[in-house]
Formats: C-alpha cells, sequence, structure tokens
C-alpha cells in the first residue's frame, strides 16, 4: 500500500459511503443519481488534492484534441459495439440461456423525441457520469491506495466490473455480465492511455449513442 496521509484517507471513505447511500437508499434519484455522485466526488477532489479536483480525476488538458475526442473515440467506440453485439452479447446469453432485458428501452424505440431527452441523459449520467465514478474516481483511488502492480492493477479491474456489472442488475444477469465485461474493457483502454478520462468519456457516449440508434430503429 502506498504511503497516505489521513486527509487522503478520511475523504475517500467519507466520499464512497456518501455515494453508496445516494445509490442504495430507499428513495431513488433517478438519472439524478449519478450526476449528483459526480459533484459530490468533484467537490472530494477539490478538498484533497487542494483545489485541483479534475486532474486528479483524469481530466488532462492536452489530450482534449480533436483527433482524440471526435476520430479516435467515435472508431473505437463502434468497434466496441460491433464486438458487443456479434460476439460479447451472444456469447454470454448463451452461457446464460438468458437474453438481455432491453424491456426498459421500449418505449424509446420509434420515438424521436422521447430518444433526444434520452441521448442528453445517457451522456450526462454514463458518458460523464458513470466515468467520473468509476474510472476517474474509483479505480483513480484504487491506484492511490494500491500503486500500479499488474497484480493491482488486475485487481483494479476486475473489482471494479463486477461492480459496474451489479449497477445494471436492471438488465438481467446477462445484461450485468455484458455490463462488466464492457466496463473492464473501459477501464483497461483508461488504463493504457495513462489514464485519460476524456478518452472514455467519448469512447463510453459514443458508444451508448450508437446503442440508442439502434434501439430507435428497433434492432436491439
Amino acid at each position: 500500500m502506498n504511503k497516505i496521509n489521513l486527509r487522503q484517507l478520511i475523504i475517500p471513505l467519507i466520499t464512497v459511503s456518501v455515494i453508496c447511500f445516494i445509490w442504495f437508499k430507499p428513495v431513488q434519484l433517478s438519472y439524478l443519481t449519478n450526476v449528483i455522485a459526480s459533484l459530490i466526488i468533484i467537490i472530494a477532489n477539490y478538498i484533497e488534492y487542494k483545489g485541483k479536483p479534475f486532474s486528479a480525476l483524469g481530466f488532462q488538458r492536452e489530450k482534449f484534441t480533436s483527433k482524440n475526442i471526435f476520430v479516435l473515440a467515435p472508431l473505437l467506440a463502434l468497434g466496441l459495439f460491433v464486438f458487443y453485439v456479434f460476439a460479447l452479447v451472444p456469447g454470454i446469453t448463451i452461457l446464460t440461456g438468458v437474453p438481455i432485458d432491453y424491456s426498459s428501452f421500449d418505449e424509446l424505440k420509434g420515438n424521436l423525441p422521447a430518444c433526444l431527452i434520452t441521448l442528453v441523459v445517457v451522456w450526462a449520467t454514463a458518458g460523464f457520469g458513470e466515468e467520473i465514478i468509476f474510472r476517474g474516481y474509483f479505480m483513480r483511488q484504487f491506484v492511490k491506495f494500491f500503486g500500479e502492480s499488474k497484480i493491482s492493477i488486475v485487481l483494479n479491474i476486475v473489482l471494479l466490473a463486477c461492480f459496474f456489472g451489479f449497477m445494471h442488475s436492471y438488465q438481467g444477469i446477462t445484461g450485468q455480465l455484458v455490463a462488466g465485461i464492457v466496463g473492464a474493457i473501459l477501464a483497461l483502454i483508461f488504463y493504457l492511455r495513462k489514464y485519460d478520462l476524456w478518452f472514455v468519456i467519448a469512447v463510453h457516449g459514443f458508444f451508448d449513442t450508437i446503442a440508442l440508434v439502434c434501439v430507435y430503429y428497433g434492432l436491439v
């Protein structure tokens, strides 16, 4: 374990506790949950890192380029979606014998206004929200405490992928496993890109955008 001072220990413990409370308490905040959790994380990082909350999450200004965000990220998102549709989902479905539960998206089929609203929500809560929470905060905090040895990184990715999959329980067991694997891939990209949070936000956002287009046309 790396050398950690009291502030670096207490603030993450409080932050994670608060996030788990708003995730699992009886009163649900719907799509606002991840937005609120992200704001809590930014405030916590502001305190912990003395006014530099964004760089600690992986927001690297020098890597926010048109090529990265609007060329490489969409292409990677498309490749990941092809893998998702033609290999990952069929393979996990065969393993579990249960299809993914997409019923929560039924009302979006052929409904353009609803899809446009959902697109904004998805980018805010999944693209930004989930990536700030899972990759920018949880993954970076794990590295802070346990370092970057190969074993540590593998445990980091696997444990958070399991939790990420669990948070998609509304899609059934197949959806949870698929989401966990996708989360692990996003985490691996984050690590290989030297913790470039802008890039994984863009990959996640474009992946979900492609998925939403498929939902609109009834392809899933």
